[in-house]
């Protein structure tokens, strides 16, 4: 009965968010209280709740600190150089944006944190599809995506838990599994250029200069629809999507309209003179972050407070700073907190030990030699429907013993494991998914519907070549 609430309550979910019929935020609220009353464990919710809050404070605080230190450095044009450098690269053109959102998110994703990475390829990337017109769920798709296959490296924690939990080195498991992963990346920077070349069939494509001339004080900006300059018919670039694509600008908040303020040259927020102290209190914070010299929480806690006092000395200054980005910080704050009752419920009533156990528990007998493979299978909807720590902590070892059983190595089980990692970032469970999304202003329920069927061919391709290799 546990196992069929558990994936009812996860279906339920899902569905409404996608509908668009609940907010995520009540939706990960009520839909896990009611179904704990469903389970006869009414009386324990507090207790699951609590449980669950405790366990993702630290998250929530991380995220907090973060989203008001990132943005103090978006105020003060820490990115900006960044932003008009990729708009020269890009040249206005879609399969360049889409494509440099891919390998900015790669790159930065070399810091093993998720929410750091969301937040600077956002910043760098959100003006330059607010200027085109182009669809933001495809940023958020393309970054989520990146992120989630380098998310398998040895200090992103996926690696690090497969190793504890099954007692091997981290090095075994990671390395051979590069070419894989390589592949995996190279997929994802092939799928960006296809959604690329969709958007600029979609909007057309303007030169840098187009692009200069035609930012305005409204949020419409013109493309030619004919392409490149020659004389078409003019359409809003944000109007009429095909495919699965939702709006570019649809819930777009009115103070990114007509270009994202950040790239204001005469904003009031700017600090030229501190460039290089805010560049090198960034690079210090990210190095930190690497070495792991403080926990994540206390390190953006200590930057966000030191580049405020920095940037801003009167404390009337840091009040604006900290009330600007206020509703990020909620909307993040917020999300984290509504997820730990979802959890805390999935967890406390033994839902997720039953499903996993289910779902294990189905594997036929005779696919007992290709336990590598059906774990590399298995690791795309339990890393989407449960935590990381729930997976390679509780279902890991049992899928490794059942390998061992039939003589397939816990090397072999560990690294089919991480193919799942690419969908896993996309997760609701997953608190960094919420900064992606608030920064982007787009609802998750589209950031979900677009994603999914990318992340999990993602997963796939991974898995094959892990298999075609002779790693798996």
């Amino acid at each position: 009965m546990l196992t069929i609430l558990g994936f009812a309550m996860i279906a339920t979910f899902l569905v409404l968010i996608m509908m668009k019929k609940m907010s995520p935020i009540a939706a990960l609220v009520l839909i896990p209280a009611l179904f704990c009353v469903f389970v006869g464990q009414g009386a324990q919710l507090g207790d699951y709740v609590i449980e669950g809050v405790g366990k993702l404070a630290p998250t929530a605080a991380m995220l907090m600190f973060a989203i008001v230190y990132f943005g103090v450095m978006i105020d003060v044009g820490l990115f900006d150089p960044i932003v008009r450098g990729i708009l020269r690269f890009c040249k206005a053109d879609p399969v360049r944006v889409v494509v440099g959102t891919a390998v900015l998110a790669a790159i930065v994703s070399l810091d093993g944190d998720g929410s750091t990475t969301f937040m600077i390829t956002v910043s760098a990337m959100y003006p330059l599809y607010k200027r085109l017109g182009m669809s933001l769920v495809v940023m958020t798709g393309v970054a989520a995506t990146a992120n989630g296959v380098m998310n398998t490296l040895p200090w992103g924690g996926p690696t690090a838990r497969a190793a504890t939990a099954l007692k091997l080195d981290a090095a075994d498991i990671f390395v051979p599994m590069i070419p894989a992963l390589g592949v995996g990346l190279l997929f994802v920077f092939v799928l960006a250029y296809v959604l690329g070349r969709r958007e600029r069939k979609r909007i057309g494509y303007l030169t840098l200069d187009d692009i200069l001339e035609t930012e305005t004080e409204t949020e419409t900006v013109l493309v030619k629809a004919g392409g490149g300059g020659g004389g078409g018919t003019e359409r809003p670039a944000a109007a009429g999507v095909s495919g699965d694509v939702p709006k570019a600008t649809e819930g777009a908040d009115a103070s990114h309209a007509g270009g994202f303020q950040g790239l204001d040259p005469n904003r009031p927020t700017l600090r030229p003179g501190l460039y290089w102290f805010n560049a090198g209190l960034t690079v210090a914070l990210l190095a930190a972050m690497i070495l792991e010299l403080l926990p994540i929480p206390v390190l953006f806690l200590l930057g966000a407070a030191l580049a405020l006092t920095v940037n801003y000395p009167k404390m009337a200054d840091q009040k604006a700073r900290i009330a600007s980005h206020a509703e990020n910080v909620l909307n993040v704050a917020g999300m984290v907190f509504a997820a730990a009752v979802f959890t805390g419920v999935l967890t406390g009533t033994g839902m997720v030990k039953h499903m996993a156990d289910w779902l294990v528990g189905a594997i036929p007998e005779g696919m007992g030699p290709h336990m590598a493979l059906v774990t590399g299978v298995l690791s795309l909807p339990l890393t989407y429907f449960m935590s990381n720590d729930g997976f390679y902590f509780g279902v890991l070892p049992v899928l490794a013993e059942a390998g061992a059983a039939h003589g397939v190595s816990s090397l072999e089980i560990a690294r089919a494991s991480l193919v799942g990692q690419a969908l896993h970032m996309s997760s609701p469970l997953v608190p960094a998914v919420y900064v992606l999304v608030g920064m982007a202003k787009v609802e998750f329920g589209d950031h979900t519907r677009f994603t999914v069927k990318w992340a999990a061919l993602t997963s796939l391709v991974v898995l094959a070549a892990g298999i075609l290799f002779g790693i798996i």
